[in-house]
Formats: C-alpha cells, structure tokens, sequence
C-alpha cells in the first residue's frame, strides 16, 4: 500500500475534516474569539489529524505487508486465511469470511479432482495390465510359428509393448516414490536387458549393437532404468541411418558414473537441443520421421529427475549421444570398496 493510495482512500476524512476545522474556525469567530487563539487550535487539530493518519498508515502498511508476504510463501496461495489472524475491523471481518468461502469451495472442487485423477489413473493401469497380456500371449505365438509374417508381427508387438509402457510409466511418474526399489544395480546387466526386449526391432533394422565392458554398478531403480535405455533405444533406431549403429558405454567422472548411449543416426539439429526434453516437442526431425510423439524424451527427464539421475544430450552433426549421469554418495563408495 503505497502513501499516495492511502491518502486518496482518507480523503473524504481529510475533506470532513478540514469542514469541520472551517465551521468552527466562524463559530469561534462570531462569539468574538480572537485570531491567534482560532490558528492556535487550527494547528493543534491539523497536528492531531496527521499524526492519527500517518500511525493508521503505518500499522496498515506494516499488517498488510506482513499478509502478502505469508501470501508468497504459501504453495496454495488460496489457504491464506488458515495462516492470518481475524481482522478486528468489522468490514475487514467480511472480506475474511468471504476468503473463506471461497477457500472451502476450492478446496472442495481441489478434492473432487483429485479423486476423479486417482480413478482415471487405476483404471489406465489396469487397463495397461490387461492389454500386456494379449500382448506378451501373441509374442508367444509368432516366437512358436516363425515365418515373415510373424517376424514383422513380432515388431509391430514390441511397437505396442513401447507404448503401453510408455502409457503406464507416464501415468505413474506423478507419484514413482511410490512404485521404485533403489538398489545396487548392474549397469551392463541393464544395457543387455533392454536390448533383448528390442531384438526384433534392431534386427530388422540391421542395428549394429556395441557394449563396452561395463562393470561399473550404481544404486537406482532397475526398473525404470531399464524403461529409460528402452525408450532412448526406439528413439534411435525411428531416426536412424542407412547402417546404424548403437554403442553403450560408462564412465566414472568424480562423483559421477555416466552411461552413454551413443548413435549413429540423424543427428539433432544444434537449435533443438535445448528443448528435445520438453512435453510434446518433435523439433526439426520429427516433422519428417512418422510416429514422433515428443513423449518418450519428457518422460525420461521427468523420471531421471524423479530419480536424481542426470539427463543431458550431446550431437554435432550426425550421430547423438545420450547420457545417464548417476551420483555415488560417500555411503556408496564405501560399500562398493
């Protein structure tokens, strides 16, 4: 509250005010008070006013920004009136009620849609569950009946098994504390797990596969590790090149093991690198390969920074590389010596 807006509110007081001081001025006059004695009270009551309103100001101005600043460092900014005192002032007193009124109310609809969210999310995953099982029995049946048609079958599988897993992790990234197991996991154990779920895809697409010996072992969640490499690998082979090539290796930097997953593909244009991990962002290559969603990458930093682990990606020209930076603790270290 500034000193200008303050003074603007007080005007009709400060106009009664300077009435009154008239009125009396010729009342005083008229019963043949003399001049010195009128200024003399004059003054007295000009005094009495400014000091009343430059203490009302001050204590106004002190309350309200004590208010806006508790205001700004709530996260529900709308819960204001559970952390303010009641006002005294009877319409002050109105306001709040108001406030009130409006806090339940949100409040209320806040719930219904929290509650409609955690129905909508169950029946997802359970819808997801359901569909993996014809899935898995149809990869089951072309593994058994091999021929051309089930080979490019057994693709197409893989292509559905991505994306609903793809659905089922989005669904649950929201809340993954409480649906991951931080262990010490096998890194290269990892790498060769998700490259078996993919084989039929990097077969045919005559993926040149390169693991380096991986020893290294960190603590994180194999799980979703496991679905991060999965959707890095299909998005390597959808913008490949004629012979394409995937190279998995790690290294420990300090404090840092990072996994790289390095390819020989399209490349990402210099101006996309910054916003290949946004939700829905397909950049210049996505506007000519089919099937770009700009899901699989936002998924994997929402999940990476669920996680703590680092995501970033690296491209000059053709090929990029993508990499997994996992922090070791002094705990870890320990352990692992």
């Amino acid at each position: 509250m500034s000193g200008k807006q303050y003074l603007r509110n007080k005007l009709p007081v400060i106009l009664i005010n300077l009435l009154g001081m008239l009125a009396l001025a010729l009342f005083l006059s008229a019963g043949g008070v003399g001049i010195q004695t009128i200024l003399f009270i004059g003054v007295i009551w000009v005094l009495t006013a400014v000091c009343y309103l430059i203490v009302v100001f001050l204590s106004r101005k002190k309350y309200l920004d004590r208010l806006l600043d508790m205001t700004e460092q709530l996260e529900e900014k709308y819960l204001i009136t559970e952390v303010m005192t009641v006002p005294e002032r009877a319409g002050e007193q109105v306001y709040y009620r108001i406030m009130k009124m409006g806090e339940k109310s949100m409040l209320e609809k806040i719930g219904r849609i929290e509650k409609e969210r955690k129905e909508y999310k169950e029946y997802i995953e359970q819808w997801i569950h359901e569909a993996k099982t014809p899935i898995t029995a149809m990869k089951l049946i072309c593994e058994n009946n091999r021929c051309d048609f089930t080979g490019e079958l057994l693709i197409e599988l893989e292509n559905m098994n991505r994306y609903t897993e793809q659905a089922l992790y989005y669904a649950r990234s929201e809340h993954t504390e409480k649906d991951y197991l931080i262990r010490e996991t096998d890194l290269e154990a990892v790498v060769h797990g998700a490259i078996a779920d993919n084989k039929h895809l990097l077969r045919q697409n005559s993926v040149a596969i390169t693991v380096d010996d991986i020893q290294e072992h960190v603590y994180t969640d194999e799980k979703w590790v496991h679905f991060i490499l999965d959707q890095i690998i299909g998005n390597a082979v959808k913008y490949r090149t004629e012979q394409p090539a995937l190279h998995f290796y790690a290294v420990k930097k300090g404090d840092w093991i990072e996994l790289s997953v390095e390819d020989n593909g399209i490349g990402i244009p210099e101006g996309d690198l910054p916003r290949i991990f946004d939700k829905g962002f397909t950049g210049q290559n996505g506007r000519t390969v089919q099937g770009s969603t700009g899901i699989g990458l936002y998924l994997c930093k929402r999940l990476c920074d669920k996680l703590g682990i680092g995501l970033s990606a690296y491209s000059e020209g053709e090929g990029a590389v993508i990499v997994l930076s996992f922090h070791i603790n002094d705990f870890v270290a320990e352990v692992q010596g």
